[in-house]
């Protein structure tokens, strides 16, 4: 049995570059005295949470990742895609919850339904030969 083709979407990879430069601009001031060493976590969780979090999508389900851990959801819980004022995706549920979708832009809706493996609604129907 084959993988399911999973669809990944992450924020950009400049935030994890941008924490690895404070990580490196923070270590004078965490060596300067003990106290001040945990300075370094901050930018220490910001590159692994832009390293982690973001939404995959498969056939099957949503995975919605964070820092730590991992919320997954079945397409059958999900009634409606659709954006927020700010343009990120949001997820309705069949229970009444909205849940916003990490690293997805109301841009990325298309490619999000194609990972379900369902036609999109306005997908135009293919040119049939001889008309």
């Amino acid at each position: 049995m084959s993988k399911p083709d999973t669809v990944r979407f992450r924020y950009n990879q400049a935030i994890l570059v941008a924490a690895i430069i404070a990580f490196v601009g923070a270590l004078p001031l965490a060596n300067a005295r003990d106290y001040l060493l945990p300075v370094l976590l901050v930018p220490l969780a910001v590159a692994v949470w832009a390293w982690r979090a973001g939404t995959d999508a498969d056939a099957r389900e949503l995975r919605i990742r964070a820092l730590v851990g991992q919320r997954r959801i079945d397409w059958d819980q999900v009634l409606e895609l659709t954006t927020d004022q700010r343009g990120r995706a949001v997820a309705r549920l069949d229970d009444g919850r909205q849940v916003t979708l990490p690293a997805v832009r109301g841009a990325d809706l298309p490619q999000l339904v194609a990972a379900t493996g369902q036609p999109l609604p306005d997908a135009p129907a293919a040119d049939t030969p001889g008309q």
